[in-house]
């Protein structure tokens, strides 16, 4: 089976083509993969501005598709992000495929690609390499526990099975990924903000500053990121 692809969450617009073989054994093979980057068209507001990731993810999605359906014409399933994301740059995605598969006559799932997060660690590369093309999905013993920390997302999630999932903990304000990116505009350090602040903490002292770390004697699970911003104040 081959599957087109279509994700459009927040600021980058990526239309891929995946190849799956085997039931008890899933194997993937990357025959397709392209992306286009909006960090030009974001870097002077110092994060993502809504409107422009939809008007991007709007003139980026046809150009891709048509360059990826060139090389692979024949697909069986359509995909796309259906959330968590920015709620006008999701709607773009799933607009789009949902066309896609009516002209097509092809099947349409939506996918939660906080999910995609998970399973990415239970992919295993034949090549020792992020870049490899296929994969296999390795056995995933149950119960486990899954943390997510990305730039929108920052959770910790039990899974029971695959599909079963129990939300233990969040962040109660700003995400991770998130907090990053402000402070580096706060600092005037540029976008994105998460390698700007890696790139200039490895030339400073790691104990010229102590930090406070939120939620350390809680007796839950959350999470908060906001104390650090206005420490760095």
């Amino acid at each position: 089976m081959k599957i087109l692809s279509i994700e459009t969450s927040c600021d980058e617009t990526a239309v891929a083509v995946l190849e799956v073989s085997g039931k008890k054994e899933p194997r993937f093979r990357v025959r397709q993969n392209v992306l286009a980057s909006q960090i030009e068209t974001h870097r002077p507001f110092g994060g993502v501005v809504p409107h422009l990731a939809a008007r991007e993810h709007a003139k980026n999605l046809p150009i891709l598709t048509k360059e990826v359906l060139k090389r692979e014409p024949k697909v069986d399933l359509i995909t796309a992000t259906k959330g968590p994301g920015l709620l006008p740059a999701l709607v773009v995605g799933v607009t789009f495929a949902k066309m896609l598969a009516a002209t097509s006559q092809r099947p349409i799932v939506g996918v939660n690609h906080l999910e995609g997060h998970i399973y990415s660690n239970w992919l295993e590369r034949r090549a020792q390499s992020l870049k490899a093309k296929s994969a296999k999905l390795k056995a995933v013993k149950f119960p486990a526990l899954c943390l997510i920390v990305s730039g929108g997302h920052t959770q910790l999630i039990l899974m029971k099975n695959h599909g079963a999932y129990e939300l233990l903990g969040e962040t109660r304000d700003d995400a991770a990924g998130e907090a990053f990116d402000k402070v580096a505009r706060m600092l005037r350090l540029g976008y994105p903000g998460g390698p700007e602040i890696s790139r200039f903490a490895k030339k400073g002292n790691p104990d010229a500053i102590a930090f406070p770390r939120p939620m350390m004697h809680t007796k839950d699970f959350e999470f908060s990121f906001s104390g650090l911003k206005s420490a760095v104040r």
